[in-house]
Parts: structure tokens; C-alpha cells; sequence
């Protein structure tokens, strides 16, 4: 029996979310991330600030990826190119309030932004009707909540990876 290249690409999909953590509640992230989109994790530079490029490719009204990993909180240095023959915007989550980049058609952008505790970030394009077609996407921060930041509460239960994948089976 042969694979189809979709199925292969989907085995890749699949094999990435696991290893993020990003296919099972309670792990890398509360719930499932949106089944639709590419995935892509940002890369450190030695200063300790994180870098990606994200784009808006020519008539598909999507962000990609659609997804970016971060491996921690911390600073991130986006580069946002718009390859679409329309007006977008980029409204970023960032500590302290949100920030706006303009994109005209066929430009590019810089935005830095922080992110210091874990869990989702969403952004969208909120020209026109652009999040109504689709153009909405996530930033997922990993690691830990700091402790000064933490509850001061008892140690919750979490279920284990192994267990959560055998529900999941099921």
C-alpha cells in the first residue's frame, strides 16, 4: 500500500503538532489547535530575542503559518509581508497593549513585540472584512508561568501525555 502525498503531508502535520505539544489539551496549550493552516516555530538568536517571518500569500486570506511556535516568553522580532493584491493590517498581542502595522499591497513590515507568559496569542487583519474571511492566526508560547506570577494555591493534577492520547483514541 502506497501513501498519497497529502497523506504524508498530513502524517508530517500530525507528527509535528505531538512533538509541540500542541495535539492534546492540557499540554503545550488548554485545548486543540484549529485543524487548518501551516506550523512554524520561531528561531532564537543569541541575544535571547526571537525572529519570524510571517506573510499573507496572493488571494488566500491566510496568515502564513498560520501558527508560530515560541519555545518561551520573551521579545520577538516579526518580519510581516503582504504578497496580496489588497490592503491588509497586522493587530498584534504584545504585554502593555496591542500593536497596528499597515500593509499595503505588496509590502513588508517589521513589528517587535512581547510575549512573557505562555499559552495563546490570536492576531488578525482587521481591514475590511478580513478576520470574517479567515485571516486570524495564533502565536503559541511554551514554557512555564513565571513564579511570581504563579497562584498561590496548591499543585493542580495534569493529566499525563499517555493517558490523554489513550481518551483520545477512544
Amino acid at each position: 500500500m502506497t501513501i498519497s502525498e497529502e497523506e504524508a503531508i498530513t502524517e508530517e502535520r500530525a507528527d509535528l503538532l505531538s512533538r509541540l505539544g500542541l495535539d492534546v489539551q492540557n499540554d503545550a496549550t488548554i485545548g486543540r489547535v484549529l485543524s487548518t493552516g501551516s506550523i512554524a516555530e520561531a528561531t532564537e538568536r543569541a541575544d535571547g530575542t526571537m525572529e519570524a517571518t510571517i506573510r499573507i500569500k496572493e488571494d488566500e486570506y491566510c496568515w502564513d503559518p498560520a501558527i508560530l511556535v515560541l519555545p518561551h516568553g520573551g521579545d520577538l522580532e516579526l518580519t510581516i509581508i503582504n504578497d496580496d493584491k489588497n490592503t491588509h493590517a497586522c493587530l498584534l498581542p504584545n504585554n502593555g497593549g496591542p500593536k497596528f502595522l499597515g500593509l499595503l499591497n505588496h509590502s513588508k513590515g517589521k513589528a517587535n513585540i512581547t510575549l512573557d507568559g505562555p499559552g495563546y496569542y490570536w492576531y488578525s487583519s482587521p481591514a475590511g472584512n478580513d478576520e470574517g474571511r479567515g485571516l486570524t492566526a495564533a502565536i503559541v508560547v511554551g514554557g512555564e508561568v513565571p513564579p511570581e506570577a504563579r497562584l498561590d494555591r496548591p499543585k493542580q493534577p495534569r493529566p499525563s501525555k499517555s493517558i490523554v492520547k489513550e481518551i483520545v483514541k477512544e
